[in-house]
Protein backbone atom coordinates (compact mmCIF):
# COMPACT_ATOMS: atom_id res chain seq x y z
CA UNK A 1 0.00 0.00 0.00
CA UNK A 2 3.28 2.06 0.56
CA UNK A 3 3.46 2.67 -3.08
CA UNK A 4 -0.20 3.17 -3.82
CA UNK A 5 -0.49 6.37 -5.97
CA UNK A 6 -3.88 8.15 -3.40
CA UNK A 7 -3.14 11.53 -5.34
CA UNK A 8 -3.69 9.78 -8.89
CA UNK A 9 -7.01 8.36 -7.19
CA UNK A 10 -8.20 11.22 -5.97
CA UNK A 11 -7.51 12.83 -9.16
CA UNK A 12 -9.18 9.91 -11.02
CA UNK A 13 -12.25 10.35 -8.54
CA UNK A 14 -13.01 14.15 -9.01
CA UNK A 15 -13.13 13.38 -12.81
CA UNK A 16 -15.47 11.03 -12.39
CA UNK A 17 -17.41 12.98 -10.07
CA UNK A 18 -17.85 15.81 -12.58
CA UNK A 19 -18.01 13.87 -15.62
CA UNK A 20 -21.31 12.51 -13.59
CA UNK A 21 -22.85 15.78 -13.46
CA UNK A 22 -23.43 16.01 -16.85
CA UNK A 23 -25.19 12.56 -16.70
CA UNK A 24 -27.32 14.42 -13.98
CA UNK A 25 -28.50 17.07 -16.36
CA UNK A 26 -29.77 14.92 -18.87
CA UNK A 27 -31.52 13.00 -15.90
CA UNK A 28 -33.38 15.86 -14.41
CA UNK A 29 -35.14 15.87 -17.50
CA UNK A 30 -36.38 12.49 -17.15
CA UNK A 31 -37.62 12.90 -13.52
CA UNK A 32 -39.29 16.42 -14.11
CA UNK A 33 -41.73 14.56 -16.39
CA UNK A 34 -42.00 11.33 -14.39
CA UNK A 35 -42.83 12.57 -11.26
CA UNK A 36 -45.91 14.44 -12.36
CA UNK A 37 -47.14 12.28 -14.97
CA UNK A 38 -45.65 8.60 -15.01
CA UNK A 39 -44.15 9.07 -18.37
CA UNK A 40 -40.72 8.05 -18.93
CA UNK A 41 -39.77 10.46 -21.83
CA UNK A 42 -37.17 8.53 -24.09
CA UNK A 43 -37.71 11.81 -26.49
CA UNK A 44 -35.58 13.57 -24.06
CA UNK A 45 -32.24 13.23 -26.10
CA UNK A 46 -33.91 14.07 -29.39
CA UNK A 47 -35.22 17.15 -27.39
CA UNK A 48 -31.47 17.58 -26.32
CA UNK A 49 -30.40 17.46 -29.52
CA UNK A 50 -32.93 19.42 -30.88
CA UNK A 51 -31.93 22.09 -28.92
CA UNK A 52 -27.95 21.72 -29.44
CA UNK A 53 -29.09 22.06 -33.05
CA UNK A 54 -30.90 25.16 -32.84
CA UNK A 55 -28.72 27.18 -30.97
CA UNK A 56 -25.36 26.16 -33.10
CA UNK A 57 -27.46 26.74 -36.45
CA UNK A 58 -28.42 30.08 -35.01
CA UNK A 59 -24.95 30.95 -33.94
CA UNK A 60 -23.70 30.10 -37.16
CA UNK A 61 -25.97 32.23 -39.39
CA UNK A 62 -23.98 35.59 -37.16
CA UNK A 63 -27.29 35.56 -34.58
CA UNK A 64 -25.47 37.26 -31.37
CA UNK A 65 -24.83 34.64 -28.71
CA UNK A 66 -27.36 36.26 -25.82
CA UNK A 67 -29.89 36.42 -28.95
CA UNK A 68 -29.74 33.18 -29.88
CA UNK A 69 -29.80 31.60 -26.38
CA UNK A 70 -32.72 33.66 -25.96
CA UNK A 71 -34.59 32.28 -28.97
CA UNK A 72 -33.44 28.85 -28.36
CA UNK A 73 -35.11 29.10 -24.79
CA UNK A 74 -38.45 30.37 -26.58
CA UNK A 75 -37.87 27.38 -29.01
CA UNK A 76 -37.68 24.60 -26.78
CA UNK A 77 -40.56 25.85 -24.31
CA UNK A 78 -42.73 26.01 -27.30
CA UNK A 79 -41.53 22.43 -28.32
CA UNK A 80 -42.15 21.49 -24.69
CA UNK A 81 -45.45 22.71 -24.51
CA UNK A 82 -46.41 21.51 -28.03
CA UNK A 83 -45.58 18.16 -26.82
CA UNK A 84 -47.93 18.20 -24.36
CA UNK A 85 -50.77 19.62 -25.84
CA UNK A 86 -50.39 17.61 -28.89
CA UNK A 87 -48.94 13.72 -27.95
CA UNK A 88 -49.28 13.69 -24.21
CA UNK A 89 -52.42 15.55 -23.06
CA UNK A 90 -54.55 13.09 -25.50
CA UNK A 91 -53.41 10.22 -24.04
CA UNK A 92 -53.96 10.91 -20.02
CA UNK A 93 -54.83 7.92 -17.97
CA UNK A 94 -53.52 5.34 -21.03
CA UNK A 95 -51.16 2.40 -19.95
CA UNK A 96 -47.65 3.14 -19.01
CA UNK A 97 -46.33 1.03 -22.26
CA UNK A 98 -48.40 3.21 -24.46
CA UNK A 99 -47.35 6.53 -22.99
CA UNK A 100 -43.95 4.65 -23.56
CA UNK A 101 -44.10 4.29 -27.06
CA UNK A 102 -45.74 7.70 -27.84
CA UNK A 103 -42.22 8.93 -26.63
CA UNK A 104 -40.11 6.57 -28.45
CA UNK A 105 -41.80 7.69 -31.28
CA UNK A 106 -42.02 11.47 -30.74
CA UNK A 107 -38.42 11.05 -30.89
CA UNK A 108 -38.14 9.78 -34.01
CA UNK A 109 -40.46 12.61 -35.35
CA UNK A 110 -38.10 15.31 -33.25
CA UNK A 111 -35.09 14.27 -35.14
CA UNK A 112 -36.20 14.31 -38.46
CA UNK A 113 -37.59 17.42 -38.11
CA UNK A 114 -34.35 18.61 -36.90
CA UNK A 115 -32.47 17.03 -39.48
CA UNK A 116 -34.85 18.77 -42.03
CA UNK A 117 -34.42 22.20 -40.82
CA UNK A 118 -30.70 22.34 -39.71
CA UNK A 119 -29.11 19.01 -41.92
CA UNK A 120 -26.96 16.12 -40.96
CA UNK A 121 -23.71 18.08 -40.83
CA UNK A 122 -22.41 18.29 -37.70
CA UNK A 123 -21.44 21.11 -35.96
CA UNK A 124 -18.63 22.76 -33.42
CA UNK A 125 -19.61 24.41 -30.65
CA UNK A 126 -17.55 26.29 -28.47
CA UNK A 127 -19.19 28.28 -25.51
CA UNK A 128 -15.19 29.72 -24.86
CA UNK A 129 -14.69 27.86 -21.73
CA UNK A 130 -11.17 26.66 -22.00
CA UNK A 131 -10.95 22.36 -21.61
CA UNK A 132 -6.97 23.00 -20.21
CA UNK A 133 -6.56 21.57 -17.05
CA UNK A 134 -5.74 23.40 -13.88
CA UNK A 135 -3.71 21.88 -10.54
CA UNK A 136 -5.64 22.44 -7.07
CA UNK A 137 -3.93 20.62 -4.58
CA UNK A 138 -1.66 18.20 -6.38
CA UNK A 139 -5.18 17.19 -8.59
CA UNK A 140 -5.30 17.75 -12.00
CA UNK A 141 -9.39 19.31 -12.82
CA UNK A 142 -11.17 20.14 -15.83
CA UNK A 143 -12.36 23.45 -16.14
CA UNK A 144 -14.73 22.62 -18.62
CA UNK A 145 -16.04 19.99 -16.07
CA UNK A 146 -16.16 22.48 -13.11
CA UNK A 147 -18.09 24.64 -15.32
CA UNK A 148 -20.76 21.90 -16.36
CA UNK A 149 -20.70 21.79 -12.55
CA UNK A 150 -21.40 24.53 -11.40
CA UNK A 151 -24.00 25.09 -14.40
CA UNK A 152 -25.98 21.84 -12.99
CA UNK A 153 -25.71 24.10 -9.61
CA UNK A 154 -26.78 26.60 -10.87
CA UNK A 155 -29.83 24.72 -12.67
CA UNK A 156 -30.80 22.53 -9.32
CA UNK A 157 -30.95 25.87 -7.03
CA UNK A 158 -32.99 27.85 -9.87
CA UNK A 159 -35.65 24.67 -10.36
CA UNK A 160 -35.16 24.05 -6.10
CA UNK A 161 -36.20 28.06 -6.02
CA UNK A 162 -39.43 27.48 -8.07
CA UNK A 163 -40.75 24.19 -6.47
CA UNK A 164 -40.40 25.86 -3.01
CA UNK A 165 -41.58 29.65 -3.68
CA UNK A 166 -43.46 29.85 -6.31
CA UNK A 167 -47.64 28.81 -7.01
CA UNK A 168 -46.79 26.66 -9.70
CA UNK A 169 -44.18 24.72 -8.47
CA UNK A 170 -46.09 24.34 -5.27
CA UNK A 171 -49.09 22.96 -7.25
CA UNK A 172 -46.33 20.66 -9.29
CA UNK A 173 -45.07 18.85 -5.62
CA UNK A 174 -49.03 18.60 -5.01
CA UNK A 175 -49.23 16.63 -8.21
CA UNK A 176 -45.94 15.06 -7.70
CA UNK A 177 -47.08 13.84 -4.09
CA UNK A 178 -50.55 12.52 -5.78
CA UNK A 179 -52.48 13.65 -8.73
CA UNK A 180 -55.76 12.45 -7.81
CA UNK A 181 -55.45 14.47 -4.47
CA UNK A 182 -54.69 17.46 -6.25
CA UNK A 183 -57.14 17.06 -8.69
CA UNK A 184 -59.68 16.94 -5.71
CA UNK A 185 -58.89 20.28 -4.24
CA UNK A 186 -59.31 21.89 -7.86
CA UNK A 187 -55.27 22.63 -9.05
CA UNK A 188 -55.83 22.47 -13.13
CA UNK A 189 -53.12 19.70 -14.13
CA UNK A 190 -53.40 20.45 -17.91
CA UNK A 191 -51.75 23.68 -16.50
CA UNK A 192 -49.16 21.93 -14.65
CA UNK A 193 -48.26 19.37 -16.64
CA UNK A 194 -47.89 22.38 -19.74
CA UNK A 195 -45.43 23.92 -17.03
CA UNK A 196 -43.59 20.65 -16.52
CA UNK A 197 -42.72 19.38 -20.09
CA UNK A 198 -41.77 23.65 -20.73
CA UNK A 199 -39.07 23.41 -17.94
CA UNK A 200 -38.18 19.45 -19.56
CA UNK A 201 -37.33 21.82 -22.78
CA UNK A 202 -35.27 24.07 -20.96
CA UNK A 203 -33.72 21.52 -19.11
CA UNK A 204 -32.89 19.70 -22.58
CA UNK A 205 -31.20 23.16 -23.92
CA UNK A 206 -28.92 23.50 -21.17
CA UNK A 207 -27.76 19.48 -21.27
CA UNK A 208 -27.72 19.94 -24.91
CA UNK A 209 -25.06 22.84 -25.31
CA UNK A 210 -23.15 21.31 -22.46
CA UNK A 211 -23.03 17.73 -24.16
CA UNK A 212 -22.42 19.50 -27.80
CA UNK A 213 -19.48 21.53 -26.31
CA UNK A 214 -17.93 18.09 -25.44
CA UNK A 215 -18.95 15.81 -28.03
CA UNK A 216 -19.83 17.92 -30.84
CA UNK A 217 -23.48 18.90 -32.39
CA UNK A 218 -24.58 15.39 -34.06
CA UNK A 219 -27.09 12.91 -34.40
CA UNK A 220 -25.92 10.19 -31.84
CA UNK A 221 -26.00 13.24 -29.35
CA UNK A 222 -29.15 12.22 -28.81
CA UNK A 223 -27.72 8.69 -27.85
CA UNK A 224 -26.58 10.61 -24.47
CA UNK A 225 -29.89 9.59 -22.84
CA UNK A 226 -28.70 6.18 -22.70
CA UNK A 227 -26.42 7.26 -19.87
CA UNK A 228 -29.03 8.60 -17.97
CA UNK A 229 -31.07 5.53 -17.27
CA UNK A 230 -28.26 3.79 -15.07
CA UNK A 231 -28.47 7.57 -13.18
CA UNK A 232 -32.27 7.31 -12.85
CA UNK A 233 -31.62 3.65 -11.57
CA UNK A 234 -29.60 4.47 -8.47
CA UNK A 235 -31.11 7.33 -7.61
CA UNK A 236 -34.65 6.89 -8.43
CA UNK A 237 -36.65 8.51 -11.22
CA UNK A 238 -38.68 10.76 -9.42
CA UNK A 239 -36.50 12.32 -7.83
CA UNK A 240 -34.32 15.35 -8.41
CA UNK A 241 -31.80 15.00 -5.62
CA UNK A 242 -31.63 11.33 -6.79
CA UNK A 243 -30.56 12.28 -10.59
CA UNK A 244 -27.88 14.48 -8.67
CA UNK A 245 -26.68 11.73 -6.36
CA UNK A 246 -27.04 8.64 -9.51
CA UNK A 247 -25.07 11.05 -11.77
CA UNK A 248 -22.27 11.48 -9.36
CA UNK A 249 -21.92 7.33 -8.09
CA UNK A 250 -22.29 6.76 -11.82
CA UNK A 251 -19.39 8.70 -13.12
CA UNK A 252 -17.19 7.79 -10.21
CA UNK A 253 -18.06 4.42 -10.93
CA UNK A 254 -17.50 4.38 -14.46
CA UNK A 255 -13.94 6.20 -14.42
CA UNK A 256 -12.64 4.15 -10.97
CA UNK A 257 -13.47 0.80 -13.13
CA UNK A 258 -11.47 1.77 -15.69
CA UNK A 259 -8.50 2.85 -14.24
CA UNK A 260 -8.82 0.08 -11.83
CA UNK A 261 -10.66 -2.86 -13.00
CA UNK A 262 -10.18 -2.07 -17.09
CA UNK A 263 -6.34 -3.26 -17.06
CA UNK A 264 -7.66 -6.96 -16.25
CA UNK A 265 -10.60 -7.17 -18.71
CA UNK A 266 -8.78 -5.73 -21.70
CA UNK A 267 -10.27 -2.24 -21.10
CA UNK A 268 -13.46 -0.80 -22.39
CA UNK A 269 -15.15 -1.16 -19.44
CA UNK A 270 -16.54 2.53 -18.98
CA UNK A 271 -18.71 2.17 -21.69
CA UNK A 272 -20.52 -1.19 -19.51
CA UNK A 273 -19.44 -1.03 -16.40
CA UNK A 274 -22.60 1.57 -15.46
CA UNK A 275 -25.24 -0.74 -16.65
CA UNK A 276 -24.26 -3.91 -14.74
CA UNK A 277 -24.05 -1.51 -11.44
CA UNK A 278 -27.14 -0.61 -12.65
CA UNK A 279 -28.71 -3.99 -12.95
CA UNK A 280 -27.27 -5.49 -9.60
CA UNK A 281 -28.82 -2.42 -7.94
CA UNK A 282 -32.06 -2.95 -9.09
CA UNK A 283 -32.24 -6.19 -7.45
CA UNK A 284 -31.37 -4.60 -4.25
CA UNK A 285 -33.44 -1.89 -4.12
CA UNK A 286 -35.57 -1.33 -7.61
CA UNK A 287 -37.08 2.21 -6.20
CA UNK A 288 -33.33 3.49 -6.34
CA UNK A 289 -32.02 5.45 -3.19
CA UNK A 290 -34.22 8.55 -3.01
CA UNK A 291 -37.56 7.23 -5.39
CA UNK A 292 -40.72 6.47 -3.52
CA UNK A 293 -41.59 2.47 -3.19
CA UNK A 294 -44.98 1.90 -5.03
CA UNK A 295 -47.52 0.83 -2.59
CA UNK A 296 -50.15 -1.48 -4.61
CA UNK A 297 -53.22 -2.01 -2.39
CA UNK A 298 -55.48 -4.99 -3.58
Amino acid sequence: MADFDWAFLVEVLVGGLLSGVMYSLVAIGFVLVYKTSGVLNFAQGAMLLFAALTFVSLIERDVPFIAAMAISLAIMAALGLAIERAVLRPLVNKPPITLFMATLGLSYVIEGAAQLLWGTQVHALDLGIDDTPFEMAGVLISQFDLFAAGVAATLVAILAAFFNFTRIGLSFRAVADDQFAAYAVGLRLPRIWAAVWTAAGIVALVAGLIWGSRLGVQFSLSLVVLKALPVLVLGGFDSILGAIVGGLLIGAFEKLSEVYLGPFVGGGIEGWFAYVAALVFLLVRPAGLFGQKLVERA
